[in-house]
């Protein structure tokens, strides 16, 4: 029994292999759903399912791999994976490792995806795994990583900006305390707060305490204006209030093609890359 397990370990690390390597579509396909991938005598599963695949090509940016799990079996490839990858039911790992690994290709398709199955509208509302990202949103996940492209994506996808991780902070508390804390990637951080404000017209969040008390420290820190609007001292300007009643009329299954679409001049569109999806054209 020990040879036959040595066996099918190597063959499983054949298929991570292959997927590494990027391999042909075909032929991680034919691997993947080999029977002598099982390796678990207890378990009932004898192939990799289309779900453990995606987490493989996220990891390893193999597009045309997670195009094709996607288009084929969405429903399937954005389930929750096996107990050896994730252990809560009601979480968005997939999500969560594109934006770790800063896959933003693959990110859009699998917003898209969740958007084309009627089954899968609620993927978008998900947490992270609850030992990996210890209950964090993918939102909340790309805001500490300063993800801003990741960030836009998924709030132009419909995904809240109001959430709370497990210790009750929004997305926007992420990047509050971020500044906060250190001056490092300064511009980054103001960044992904932008993007952020961008969906968000009645701004709660639970620092806003500490906005209050050290007005001095985050007028140098966000500028006097965006710290009067945080507040509530001031509206938001106008600019900003314009972006908003542009980006509510986008569909998000159309996000972020639709941006291309917008008749304003390209310094003004809110995620420069919005031609994120024609590079994966090829892959279809």
């Amino acid at each position: 029994m020990d040879a036959e397990r040595k066996q099918h370990a190597l063959v499983s690390f054949l298929f991570y292999q292959a997927v590494r390597d990027l391999k042909p579509v075909w032929m991680l396909e034919d691997m993947r759903t080999m029977e002598t991938f099982y390796w678990e005598e207890d378990a009932t599963q004898r192939s990799y399912s289309p779900s453990e695949a995606l987490l493989y090509a996220i990891v390893h940016d193999h597009r045309a791999y997670a195009q094709h799990l996607l288009s084929r079996f969405a429903h399937e490839a954005l389930a929750t994976p096996g107990a050896r990858f994730c252990c809560r039911a009601s979480s968005a790992p997939h999500l969560a490792m594109a934006v770790r690994y800063d896959r933003r290709d693959i990110l859009a398709l699998i917003l898209q995806a969740a958007h084309r199955e009627p089954r899968l509208r609620s993927y978008l509302r998900r947490g992270g795994c609850a030992h990996l990202e210890d209950g964090k949103t993918p939102l909340h996940l790309a805001c500490e990583l300063l993800r801003a492209d990741a960030v836009m994506l998924l709030l132009g996808s419909g995904a809240s900006p109001r959430a709370v991780d497990s210790s009750g902070m929004t997305p926007l508390d992420v990047v509050l305390q971020q500044l906060r804390d250190s001056k490092a990637n300064a511009a980054a951080k103001k960044c992904c707060l932008e993007k952020l404000l961008l969906f968000m017209p009645q701004p709660r969040f639970a620092m806003r305490s500490s906005l209050l008390e050290e007005p001095r420290r985050w007028a140098t820190l966000l500028g006097e204006d965006t710290l009067h609007y945080l507040i509530g001292r001031e509206p938001a300007p106008l600019f900003l209030c314009a972006m908003r009643a542009i980006l509510t009329q986008l569909p998000p299954e159309q996000f972020p093609a639709s941006l291309d679409t917008l008749p304003i001049p390209a310094a003004l569109k809110p995620l420069p890359r919005a031609h994120t999806l024609r590079g994966l054209d090829r892959f279809r």
